[in-house]
């Protein structure tokens, strides 16, 4: 039997990129600050949680001695006693961004090395002729926004509007993305996508990474709430990824939550989607189940980074690190001798930090692969080591961006 799990819980890095100072983060680190401000109870909050971070399950993987390894943060914390055939490391990343296509496409294998097209922080944000052709090509009477804004802020502010007028919310952020959002009954979901389709056509040319669809409900600002009904319309990568190789190898890829989007669909067998993580967490859980021999499940966990990475809520991603640790065993009990399961991340997204962005750092690479002898998988120069590691794994020749550390899991390095 041989199957492979990556979980990505979205955002969460272990600081120490060796060129966050290009991109402005010199210093961040997700999950060491989180720890801190939990010690120093600043991740405190009434009702949610209380006192320092607590994350025994990832512990038991490797996650201090990820953590370690990538920034040299010292855990202050219970630590535990690590499972046997877990291993852990830290990987760099080489892809030109620090966003969410960047960072899973070169955990597929596939590095994107060229540079990725923004709006500018100004209003109006876009260029007049991308909005000209939004109006007349998608059929709507004009967008409000056309700003960088927090995706539930924008909501509040134009929704009302945007139910009196019929325009759709468009707006962007210091990500490569244009965001839409619209009522999924005055303005209507189908339309919405239809609208997304439109755009992305637009934006090619500009080389904007994603469009995305940001379906909402209710009658006024106090009552609007997103629904789970987004939907990701990305640039394709520009090569085969691993994704592309399992399928053509006859296996299946079975993607969790917004995996399919990232890769534009391409490479997958199946998607499984739910609102928030928890209920991603139970499809994932199904694609263990369902997995076959050669078969790939690939599960991203998005709440860390919409709902607390780019709120700054310190307890809120605090919390939902716990509610996921205390859930991570489910996953485990399910393995079976053979397979390969890795949990990582996509990039940074420090909640202590300033601003509302991104942050570059390195990512955990921790997991286990019962019958093996796991151990220190050291610092890998790209994340494109973890798909070329799954790739061995499950039998498919080698890719051209990274180098598997199977050997090391086997004991053979």
């Amino acid at each position: 039997m041989a199957r492979a799990f990556v979980f990505v819980l979205d955002s969460f890095g272990i600081g120490g990129a060796a060129d966050a100072a290009r991109y402005g983060d010199d210093g961040a680190d997700t999950f060491g600050h989180i720890a801190q401000a939990c010690a120093a109870g600043r991740g405190d909050r009434e009702g949610l949680r209380k006192g320092p971070l607590r994350l025994p399950a990832m512990t038991a993987l490797g996650l201090v001695d990820a953590a370690r390894l990538g920034s040299g943060f010292s855990f202050d914390g219970e630590t535990g006693q690590r499972l046997e055939s877990s291993f852990h490391g830290a990987a760099q990343e080489v892809s030109s961004g620090k966003d969410t296509p960047s960072g899973h496409w070169e955990i597929a294998g596939l590095p994107a090395r060229f540079d990725w097209g923004y709006f500018p922080d100004t209003v109006p944000a876009f260029p007049a002729e991308l909005t000209e052709a939004m109006i007349r090509e998608g059929g709507v009477p004009g967008i409000l926004a056309n700003r960088h804004a927090p995706g539930t802020t924008v909501i509040e502010d134009f929704g009302e509007e945007h139910i009196r007028t019929g325009m759709p919310i468009c707006y962007t952020s210091v990500d490569s993305v244009l965001q839409i959002a619209a009522h999924e009954e005055h303005f209507g979901l189908q339309r919405l996508y239809d609208f997304c389709k439109v755009v992305r056509r637009l934006c090619d040319p500009l080389h904007i990474g994603r469009v995305i669809a940001r379906p909402f409900v209710g009658e006024t600002r106090e009552t609007f709430i997103r629904t789970p009904h987004r939907k990701d319309f990305s640039v394709p990568p520009p090569e085969p990824t691993l994704l592309d190789r399992v399928v053509a190898q006859g296996g299946k890829v079975i993607a969790i939550g917004k995996i399919g989007d990232i890769f534009a669909h391409r490479g997958i067998s199946e998607v499984r989607k739910g609102a928030g993580n928890m209920a991603m967490f139970d499809h994932a859980l199904t694609g263990i189940a369902d997995a076959a021999d050669g078969d790939f499940v690939f599960a991203n966990f998005v709440d860390f980074d919409t709902e607390f990475g780019h709120r700054r809520d310190v307890p809120g991603y605090a919390a939902a690190l716990e509610a996921f640790d205390r859930r991570l065993p489910e996953a485990l009990q399910m393995l079976k001798p053979g397979d390969l399961f890795v949990l990582t991340a996509d990039h940074g997204n420090d909640p202590t930090w300033r601003g509302t962005d991104h942050t570059r750092e390195r990512i955990p690479v921790i997991g286990i692969a019962p019958g093996m002898k796991g151990g220190d998988v050291g610092l890998r120069p790209t994340f494109s080591d973890i798909g070329e590691t799954v790739a061995e794994h499950l039998g498919i020749p080698a890719g051209k961006h990274g180098t598997s550390f199977l050997n090391t899991l086997r004991g053979n390095a």
